[in-house]
């Protein structure tokens, strides 16, 4: 018999809540992909409708763990969707993953998405016992790259025209993370 999909755990430090994303986030989910800042690098162009935001969230949280581990992420004190984390394309043979993350204009520059990515990686290295962590990032996306090296994530390779968004074809940077490369609080 199958087992029951379970939620992806909640991860906590003082800076940031990572909790299951639930459908009554899609007001919040809307808000964050509609705007053209957090669009500009993202492999699809900010939403218009609300009901985007609806089938966005029927579609990523029947994806559970073990395939899948996305999170909402919160500040301690506010369980409002302020952001998105994630796990995905995990490869249990070759015990790797991809990393995305994803943050509302408002409360870049906190320290929320390093404390976002933080936990991310320290549960990817440890829980999961995973060997790699890549990311994908626009070169364009100064702040998503620096953000990456600034856990020890090297940069492996250009992907020339990998994304099209709004009709322009845009480059992504691969980035890579071991596990023995890893260091935990970062």
């Amino acid at each position: 018999m199958a087992s029951e999909p379970i939620d992806p755990p909640v991860l906590q430090n003082d800076r940031v809540r990572l909790r299951p994303l639930r459908s009554r986030d899609a007001a919040d989910v809307f808000a964050l992909y509609r705007d053209p800042e957090v669009c500009r690098y993202w492999s699809f162009a900010p939403w218009t409708d609300p009901a985007q935001a609806e089938a966005w969230l029927a579609e990523r949280i029947p994806m559970r763990p073990p395939a899948v581990y996305g999170w909402a992420l919160t500040e301690p004190l506010e369980d409002r969707l302020v952001g998105t984390t994630a796990l995905f394309s995990l490869n249990g043979p070759n015990a790797r993953a991809e990393l995305g993350y994803s943050l509302l204009p408002a409360r870049q520059g906190r320290g929320l998405a390093r404390a976002a990515v933080g936990l991310a990686l320290d549960y990817a290295f440890g829980d999961l016992a995973l060997e790699r962590v890549e990311a994908d990032v626009d070169p364009r996306n100064e702040a998503s790259w620096r953000l990456l090296e600034h856990f020890g994530f090297r940069r492996e390779g250009l992907l020339r025209n990998r994304w099209r968004v709004g009709g322009e074809f845009a480059d992504s940077w691969i980035y890579g993370l071991l596990r023995a490369e890893h260091r935990s609080g970062a």
